[in-house]
């Protein structure tokens, strides 16, 4: 099982992936996108690159806007995990 970041940990983290905030026990991140189907292209990039991962993240899509919300349910929080799948969001976004 993965370790749960401490509070500081996650304040380090935070440096390391632009757009993501701390909300509790979970990184999030909003987006827009021009319409409806480009938001859900994205969801769906992101839902392959997070199976590759064996991560589920916690998906919201509103029209053209998407909600991300990142947290290793088995650990009860923020791990490196979450910070590896935030830096790729990043990239496909």
């Amino acid at each position: 099982m993965a370790t749960k970041f401490t509070a500081s940990e996650i304040e380090a983290a935070l440096g390391e992936i632009p757009a993501w905030t701390a909300d509790g026990d979970a990184l999030v991140r909003s987006l827009s996108f021009a319409d409806h189907i480009t938001a859900f292209g994205f969801v769906t990039r992101v839902a392959m690159a997070a199976e590759a991962m064996d991560h589920h993240p916690d998906l919201r899509i509103v029209y053209n806007r998407v909600e991300l919300r990142l947290s290793s349910h088995d650990a009860g929080g923020v791990t490196a995990r979450d910070v590896r799948l935030a830096r790729r969001i990043n990239e496909l976004a």
